[in-house]
C-alpha cells in the first residue's frame, strides 16, 4: 500500500478488486483509499473519503457501490456515511445515521439494507441500538435495540436470514451473551451463551450452517479456545483450541469450506504472523 494504515477496511469490489479505506497510523487518520489488483499485484491511489475515519465498517451493496459509515477521527465520534462508486472512484455523502459510533457491526440483510448494531459513543457509553441503511432512499431508520449493550461484538448472518450477535464488551466487561435480530420482525432475542466471554474475537458462517467463533481476549487475558453455535439448538459447543492464542486476528471461509485464521495480536502482547486451518 502507499500508507501504512490500521484500523481500516478492506471490501472485495465486483471486478475483484479490492477497495482499503480510511484508517490511521497513531498519529494521524486518513480519508485517503487505495484499490489493489490482484491481476497485476499492484496497488492504485483512488478518490479521497469526505472526512478522515477510523473504527468503522464498509458494506458492500447490492448495486455494488460500498458504504462507509461511522467511526472515529480527531473530531470526535461520526454518524456520517458516504458511498463508493468503483465505475468512478469518487465517494458521495449519503445520510446520516441517527447515533454516531465507533466499534460496532454491520450486516448485509437478505433484503439489501445495511444493520448496524451497537458499539460505543463519545459519551462513553456503551450502545444498544440499531438502525437500518435503505441504499435506494439513503436514509436510517432506527429498528429494535439489543438486550445488552455492547462493543467489540461479531454479527452474523445465518442461513435463516437472522443476525447472530455474540460477545463483546459492555459496562460490566467482557461478555458471553448472544442475541438474535429478526429481520422480519425487528425484534432481537436471547439465545445461548458462550462458553467463554469474548472481545475481538472472530465468528465465522460453516457450510453447515453452524457459528464458528474463535480467540479473542477477556479478563483473564489472551484466549485460544474456539467454539460453535448450533442455530437449530440456539447451543454453544466447545471444539478445538487454536494452536496460537490471539486477538485481532481475522477468519476466512475457504473455498474448501476450511477455516484460515491468521494475525492477530498474541499472548505476549505481539502482533504474530502464524496462521492455521479448522476443519
Amino acid at each position: 500500500m502507499s500508507v501504512a494504515r490500521q484500523y481500516h477496511t478492506a471490501s472485495i469490489l465486483a471486478n475483484g478488486k479490492v477497495l482499503v479505506a480510511g484508517g490511521e497510523n497513531g498519529s494521524s487518520y486518513f480519508n485517503s483509499a487505495e484499490l489493489y489488483d490482484p491481476s497485476t499485484g499492484t496497488w492504485t491511489n483512488t478518490g479521497n473519503m469526505s472526512v478522515t475515519r477510523s473504527a468503522y465498517r464498509a458494506s458492500i451493496l447490492v448495486n455494488g457501490k460500498v458504504l462507509v459509515v461511522g467511526g472515529q477521527n480527531s473530531a470526535g465520534m461520526l454518524n456520517s456515511a458516504e458511498l463508493y462508486d468503483p465505475s468512478t472512484g469518487t465517494w458521495t455523502t449519503t445520510g446520516n445515521m441517527n447515533n454516531a459510533r465507533n466499534n460496532f457491526q454491520t450486516a448485509t440483510l437478505g433484503n439489501g439494507k445495511v444493520l448496524v448494531i451497537g458499539g460505543y459513543n463519545d459519551a462513553s457509553t456503551f450502545l444498544n441500538s440499531v438502525e437500518l441503511y435503505d441504499s435506494s432512499t439513503g436514509t436510517w431508520t432506527t429498528t429494535g435495540i439489543m438486550n445488552v449493550a455492547r462493543q467489540y461484538h461479531t454479527g452474523t448472518i445465518l442461513t435463516n436470514g437472522k443476525v447472530l450477535v455474540a460477545g463483546g464488551q459492555s459496562s460490566s466487561g467482557c461478555i458471553n451473551s448472544a442475541e438474535l435480530y429478526n429481520p422480519l420482525t425487528g425484534i432481537w432475542t436471547a439465545t445461548g451463551s458462550m462458553n467463554v466471554a469474548r472481545e475481538y474475537h472472530t465468528a465465522s458462517l460453516l457450510t453447515n450452517g453452524y457459528v464458528l467463533v474463535t480467540g479473542g481476549q477477556n479478563s483473564a487475558g489472551q484466549v485460544n479456545s474456539s467454539e460453535l453455535y448450533n442455530p437449530s439448538t440456539g447451543n454453544w459447543s466447545i471444539t478445538a483450541k487454536m494452536n496460537v492464542t490471539r486477538f485481532y486476528h481475522t477468519a476466512s471461509i475457504l473455498a474448501s469450506g476450511k477455516v484460515l485464521v491468521s494475525g492477530g495480536i498474541g499472548s505476549s502482547g505481539v502482533a504474530v504472523n502464524s496462521a492455521e486451518l479448522y476443519q
